[in-house]
């Protein structure tokens, strides 16, 4: 490779920013085993002899719905993902992905059809060719269905 040959850039933004462990909360959101986690359980455990207080964390993963869990002492920073919740119409229902459009008029193909409740009332609103939004949380590349309106 040359050295005026362009190979490309980034604008430099990640998907996760770091928290200190003390601050994290119930109901929030943390990486725990490389996975975007919402933290269902925390608990400090107080400082012992030679250390520091720990947060033990116990989280479910957003996409796969399994539970992790990591102790961190609380002065130590974990990763925290950035989590957008966005509305799109929705335009198609394949037999897997959606065909979905945003207020900007950008379309989305890559969200999967939610298996369970979601999951059939999107399929029977398409059926039935009403017009209806779906509300799809957004993190590290992945997205999922949430709310159906």
């Amino acid at each position: 490779m040359s050295h005026d040959e362009f190979v490309g850039a980034n604008a430099g933004a990640s998907d996760t920013y770091p928290q200190r462990c003390s601050a994290l909360r119930k109901g929030g959101y943390a990486i725990i085993n490389n996975r975007p986690c919402k933290i269902i359980e925390l608990s400090t455990a107080k400082p012992g002899k030679h250390g520091h207080a720990k947060v033990r964390l116990i989280g479910i993963d957003i996409f796969n719905k399994h539970k992790y869990e990591t102790i961190c002492p609380s002065t130590h920073n974990m990763d925290v993902p950035h989590v957008t919740k966005t509305n799109f119409q929705v335009l198609g229902v394949g037999s897997r992905f959606l065909s979905l459009l945003d207020d900007r008029g950008h379309m989305k193909d890559d969200i999967e059809v939610p298996d369970g409740d979601i999951g059939k009332k999107i399929r029977e609103k398409y059926k039935n060719e009403d017009d209806f939004e779906v509300t799809v949380l957004i993190t590290m590349g992945e997205g999922i269905v949430i709310t159906v309106k």
